[in-house]
């Protein structure tokens, strides 16, 4: 007896929950077997990546979003970031905010932060997370290759964290910190001599020229890497220098309730130089127009 043949029948939608139940129902029990109606679910996040690979062969640029068999391409693959920023979120809440409730509590009152940090942008190189800062201690500031620009440019966001730190808060501590292959130096170490008008962050780094300056006098014959480097510490310093700019800042410094300190964090090798500025010895060397003294150098590492 010859036997019956099985045909199928396949919808375009290979990821059809139906298509794919009556094809292998009919592959393994035959077109005249009955089941009980099944559902066979197909996981969201595989459906996600099969529609992206689609729209990806199209050659087609998504915008936001974009519609592929009905369903909307979302660019930041869903909500899956915000669930895990959720997750994260709710974790601090149960084993930090609820542990220290009280702590909170007055935090939600008032703010008395020991340490102004002005740190990097960049993604790599988080005070909070390298240095085990937590809410409360340090009010903190972040640009582009943590800069500070003098006291009679013109107005800026840092500008505004000194003002408000140091005479609202009266912080202790100016903490700056540098870090390893930073951006933003090394568009500075490229920059011609002229500065591109059009350009945001030429028109932001020009704001450690002396650093540049300073690091070709000494380094020119380095590598460029060995350069940046150079310029990464020598750009701290500077902005210590113009710190002491900022006539009630250098007040503070002088009266001996507030220290000024540089931070260095190399991500390469997790090493951290820290270093503070000598103000007595420095008087002496601004007098000289040659930069700062430190003090206290150390390396954590």
């Amino acid at each position: 007896m010859a036997a019956t043949p099985t045909h199928f029948s396949v919808s375009h939608d290979p990821f059809s929950s139906t298509s794919l139940l009556n094809l292998q129902t009919q592959a393994i029990f035959g077109p005249k077997h009955s089941l009980k109606k099944t559902q066979l679910r197909i996981p969201a996040s595989f459906r996600r990546k099969d529609l992206n690979l689609q729209v990806m062969a199209s050659g087609k640029t998504p915008g936001l979003t974009q519609e592929a068999n009905g369903v909307a391409i979302n660019r930041q693959n869903d909500n899956d970031v915000f669930d895990d920023m959720k997750q994260r979120f709710l974790a601090f809440k149960k084993h930090k905010y609820m542990d220290n409730l009280e702590h909170y509590k007055n935090l939600a009152d008032a703010q008395a932060p020991k340490f102004l940090v002005i740190a990097c942008a960049d993604s790599r190189v988080c005070p909070s997370a390298v240095l085990g800062f937590q809410p409360g201690d340090a009010f903190t500031v972040r640009n582009i290759a943590n800069l500070v620009p003098s006291y009679e440019s013109g107005p800026t966001e840092t500008k505004a964290a000194l003002e408000f730190s140091v005479n609202t808060l009266n912080v202790e501590n100016i903490l700056v910190i540098g870090h390893s292959r930073c951006g933003g130096i090394q568009a500075l170490m490229k920059m011609e001599d002229e500065v591109d008008s059009r350009s945001f962050i030429q028109n932001w780094v020009v704001v450690g020229k002396k650093a540049k300056e300073s690091t070709k006098a000494v380094a020119s014959n380095l590598h460029f890497d060995h350069q940046c480097q150079h310029c990464e510490k020598a750009s701290i310093n500077h902005s210590l220098e113009r710190l002491l700019g900022y006539p009630w800042i250098e007040e503070k410094v002088r009266q001996g309730s507030l220290s000024l300190h540089g931070g260095y964090y190399n991500f390469v090798d997790c090493t951290f130089e820290k270093w503070t500025v000598d103000y007595a010895a420095s008087r002496g060397k601004k007098k000289e127009g040659s930069g700062i003294a430190v003090k206290d150098r150390s390396v954590w590492s």
